[in-house]
This record gives C-alpha cells, sequence and structure tokens, in this order.
C-alpha cells in the first residue's frame, strides 16, 4: 500500500553523512591543540568537531552563545570548579561563560555546538568562533 502523502526530501542534499574521522589528518591550529572538523551546518550553525590538546594547552575565557555537548574521549580537562575525565559528558547552555579551560594531559573529545562562541580577555572580544570558521578549514584542508 503506497503512502497516503510523499515524503521524498525536496532538498537533495539532505542525507545522511558519513565521515571517517579515523582516516582524517589532524590540523594543528596552535603549538598545542589540533581538531578534526566532523560537521558544519549551515542551515543551524551547529559544528561538530573533535579537538586534541596537549597538556598544559589552555583556551581562553570564552561565552557560549548556543548550547554545547562536549564528550570526553581521553585525557582530562579542568572546567570551572571541576575537572573532565575520560568517558564524562557535559551540556552547557546558551549563555555560559567561563574562564580559561586547561588541558591536564593530553586530551581528545567530541564537543558538538549549535552556535558560536565569543572569546575575549580582561579588555577586549579576543575571537569569535562559529560553523564557519569551521568551514573555511575543512575546505582547505581539501
Amino acid at each position: 500500500m503506497p503512502l497516503p502523502q510523499d515524503i521524498t526530501p525536496v532538498n537533495s542534499e539532505i542525507m545522511d553523512t558519513l565521515v571517517e574521522a579515523s582516516n582524517m589528518d589532524w590540523v594543528q591550529t596552535s603549538d598545542k591543540s589540533f581538531v578534526k572538523v566532523l560537521y558544519t551546518g549551515s542551515e543551524t550553525g551547529t559544528w561538530a568537531v573533535l579537538l586534541k590538546w596537549l597538556e598544559g594547552y589552555v583556551a581562553p575565557s570564552h561565552k557560549h552563545l548556543s548550547g554545547s555537548h562536549t564528550f570526553i574521549l581521553s585525557g582530562k580537562l579542568q572546567v570551572r570548579d571541576g575537572v573532565l575525565n575520560a568517558g564524562d559528558y557535559v551540556y552547557e547552555a546558551n549563555g555560559m561563560l567561563h574562564g580559561e579551560t586547561t588541558a591536564l594531559e593530553d586530551t581528545e573529545y567530541l564537543f558538538i555546538c549549535n552556535g558560536p562562541v565569543i572569546f575575549f580577555d580582561e579588555d577586549n572580544f579576543t575571537r569569535y568562533s562559529s560553523w564557519e570558521d569551521f568551514y573555511r578549514l575543512q575546505q582547505a584542508q581539501g
């Protein structure tokens, strides 16, 4: 019996996206940080990356301008007053503000963000990161 309504996608670009991250090279973003871009979504602003931070890497103070999900695959991160260990998951809500995040040991983690993050120091905004930045990085890598 046929379906009572046509449910085929109108947008031919809608499909499952398989990313073989195990076959991707890490892109070095600083002397102690690396990234693999898994997904950038222009329609939602969502982006997903694998991050690798070497022990001692410090991410600057920042504010989440959207919610984000973090899952620690290996290592340890000092985040605010707590430590995230391998196997830990944290959701950070839109508007979450926090100081530096430090890799207490070599750490790899999955980070899925539903929009931009803005970084700052005592006096200025220093960087704005969004799906567009990771899209450009992905395109530059081929």
